[in-house]
């Protein structure tokens, strides 16, 4: 292990929800705070609505499934990923790999990784979760698989290496 006591300084510094371009937790919304779960929070008619509302677009519609799944409201985000219109989408994919693995699926999970990753080689997130999924099952092998794939492709240093690293040495993957 290259970094062992800099992973454990950095990562509580680091809240990512799975797929997601961002260092930091979602911000809670009216969404998760005021509509049914399942429902997303409409800011042009400040109503919560379906997801397959046409009145929301698909990055309202991550921005919920990635809220969803920060706060382990996985069936929720399932319901709003189902709506995205991109299925073949990578951090869609990637949502569905991590919501399917939080659940106990680890083979579905691990399936729509795969297809995450041969859609975008480069996907490190999707790397990183599906090498936290393999470590939590106890195949750490496997998990150093993708831990050398995430640094090949540029991923030295992120988060997804760290969080990566860190399920390894602990068999404890991430909730977010």
């Amino acid at each position: 292990m290259r970094y062992p006591a800099l992973i454990l300084c950095v990562l509580p510094g680091f809240a990512f929800a799975a797929g997601g371009s961002s260092t930091s937790a979602p911000a809670t919304s009216q969404t998760t705070t005021q509509c049914q779960t399942g429902f997303v929070y409409d800011d042009k008619t400040k109503t919560c609505v379906a997801p397959k509302d046409s009145r929301l677009n698909d990055d309202q519609r991550y921005q919920a499934v990635r809220e969803f799944a920060y706060m382990g409201k996985f069936d929720a985000a399932q319901t709003v990923l189902a709506a995205i219109s991109d299925q073949t989408d990578g951090r869609v994919l990637t949502y569905w790999g991590f919501t399917h693995g939080k659940q106990g699926n680890l083979d579905v999970a691990l399936g729509f990784y795969d297809k995450a990753i041969t859609a975008d080689p480069n996907n490190i997130l999707a790397r990183s979760y599906k090498g936290q999924a393999l470590a939590e099952a106890g195949d750490k092998l496997a998990a150093y698989g993708e831990l050398r794939e995430i640094v090949s492709r540029g991923g030295e240093g992120t988060w997804a290496e760290a969080s990566l690293r860190s399920a390894i040495m602990t068999g404890a993957g991430y909730n977010y």
